[in-house]
C-alpha cells in the first residue's frame, strides 16, 4: 500500500519550520504561527514607514517597491496556507485515498516515480535558498566583523540591507534591528520554497494520476488484442476504460478543487511577481558598481528568485496540459476501430472530450504554461524598459 504522506517529509520539515503543518495543531504552534506572521508584517509595515521621515522621490519609491512588492506576495501566500490549512491537510488526504486504492505494480511504481520527483525538486529548491540566504545574512556579518573584529577606524556603513525605518536609533539598537530583518528574510524565504513545493508535490502526483489513465487504456487493449474478441475480453477492456476515465475524473477534480482555493492568492502572486522582476531588474542595472555591491546583489537574489517562481509555476502548469493531452493521444493511437460497437462509442466520447484543454486556470484569464511564463518575463521586461527610459 502506497503511503502519501512519505513524498512529502521534507515538505513537513520546511512548513514545520514556519508554523504552517498542517497536523500540527497545539497552541504553541499557532502562538509560533502568529509570531511568523507578525514579524513579516512588521517588516513590510516598517518598510513603508520610510515615505513617513523621507522626501518620496521616485527613487525611493523603487527602492522600497523592489523587495516590498516580494516580501508582500509571499506574505499573502504565507497568510492563504495558514486560512486554508484544513483545505492543505484533506487535499493530501485525498491523495492518500485516491493512492491508497492501486494494487497494479506498475501503476504503484508510476507513483513512486513522480513521488521521487516531487521530493527533488523540494530538495534542489530548499538547496537554492539556503544558499541565496545565507549569502545575504553573509554580508551583513562580515561587515560586523570588519568593524568590531578588525577594528577598522571608518564611519559605520548602513547595515540595514533594506531601506526601512524603525523609528528608533540605529546605532544604538543595531543589532536588534538586523535580527528582526534577519528573521524576516529567513521566514520569507522558508516559505517561498516549502509553500511552492507543496504545490509541486501536489502537482506532480496529479500528472501521475493522468500518467495511470494512460497506462490503464494501454493495458485495457493490450488485453483485448492478445485475447481476441470474446465476451469475456470485452468486459475486460469496457471495465479498464472506465476505470481510466474514473482517474482521470479525479485528476482534474482534484486539480479544479486545488486552484479554486488558492485562486485569488495566485492572482495576487502574479501581479505582485511582475511588479518584483521589474522594479527588481531595475534596481539591479541601477546598483552595477562596486559601491553599491551589496545592492546589488541583493536585488538580483531578488530578480532571479522571482523569474525562478514564475519558471517552476508556469513549467508545473505546463506539465499538467502535457500529461492530460497524454490521455487523449493515447485514447487515439490505441486500435480503438477493432473493438466492439459498445467500447468503440466509449473511446470516441472520451477522444471528443480532448478537444477541449485543460490546464491550470487562474481566474479565467491565466492559465500555467510556458507560453504564458514568456508573456509574464516580457510584461516585466517592458515595464522595465519603460521605468529605464524615464529614470
Amino acid at each position: 500500500m502506497i503511503n502519501i504522506y512519505d513524498y512529502f517529509s521534507l515538505n513537513r520539515i520546511l512548513l514545520l519550520a514556519i508554523g504552517l503543518w498542517p497536523y500540527e495543531k497545539s497552541k504553541f504552534a499557532q502562538f509560533y504561527s502568529i509570531c511568523c506572521f507578525s514579524i513579516l508584517i512588521t517588516c513590510i509595515i516598517f518598510q513603508f514607514s520610510t515615505f513617513v521621515t523621507s522626501k518620496c522621490t521616485v527613487d525611493l519609491v523603487i527602492q522600497i517597491l523592489s523587495p516590498a512588492s516580494a516580501f508582500t506576495g509571499i506574505t499573502i501566500m504565507y497568510n492563504s496556507f495558514y486560512i486554508n490549512n484544513e483545505t492543505v491537510k484533506s487535499l493530501m488526504e485525498q491523495l492518500q485515498h485516491i493512492y491508497g486504492n492501486l494494487r497494479d505494480n506498475n501503476e504503484i511504481a508510476i507513483v513512486e516515480r513522480y513521488g521521487n520527483y516531487a521530493k527533488r525538486y523540494t530538495a534542489v529548491l530548499a538547496m537554492v535558498i539556503i544558499f541565496a540566504t545565507s549569502f545575504v545574512i553573509g554580508v551583513q556579518l562580515w561587515f560586523n566583523f570588519r568593524v568590531v573584529i578588525l577594528s577598522i577606524k571608518e564611519p559605520r556603513p548602513r547595515y540595514l540591507l533594506l531601506r526601512i525605518e524603525y523609528f528608533v536609533n540605529e546605532e544604538k539598537y543595531l543589532y536588534l534591528l538586523q535580527l528582526h530583518m534577519n528573521a524576516a528574510i529567513c521566514i520569507i524565504t522558508i516559505t517561498l520554497v516549502s509553500t511552492g513545493a507543496m504545490f509541486i508535490a501536489y502537482f506532480q502526483l496529479v500528472c501521475a494520476l493522468f500518467q495511470i489513465a494512460s497506462y490503464r487504456i494501454k493495458y485495457a487493449m493490450q488485453i483485448y488484442t492478445i485475447r481476441g474478441i470474446i465476451l469475456l475480453s470485452e468486459n475486460m477492456i469496457y471495465k479498464r476504460i472506465v476505470y481510466a476515465v474514473d482517474i482521470h475524473r479525479k485528476a482534474i477534480m482534484f486539480s479544479e478543487h486545488l486552484v479554486s482555493k488558492f485562486e485569488r492568492t495566485f492572482m495576487l502572486l502574479i501581479m505582485c511577481g511582475v511588479l518584483s522582476l521589474s522594479l527588481n531588474i531595475y534596481c539591479t542595472f541601477q546598483n552595477m558598481s562596486w559601491k553599491y555591491a551589496t545592492d546589488f546583489a541583493f536585488s538580483l537574489i531578488l530578480a532571479c528568485s522571482t523569474i525562478m517562481y514564475m519558471f517552476l509555476a508556469n513549467l508545473i502548469g505546463q506539465q499538467i496540459i502535457d500529461h492530460n493531452n497524454h490521455v487523449f493521444m493515447t485514447a487515439y493511437k490505441i486500435q480503438w476501430y477493432l473493438t466492439p460497437i459498445r467500447i468503440q462509442k466509449m473511446i470516441l466520447f472520451l477522444l471528443q472530450r480532448g478537444n477541449k484543454v485543460f490546464g491550470l486556470s487562474i481566474g479565467g484569464l491565466f492559465m500555467g504554461s510556458m507560453e504564458y511564463f514568456a508573456t509574464l518575463v516580457n510584461a516585466s521586461v517592458s515595464y522595465f524598459t519603460l521605468l529605464y527610459s524615464v529614470g
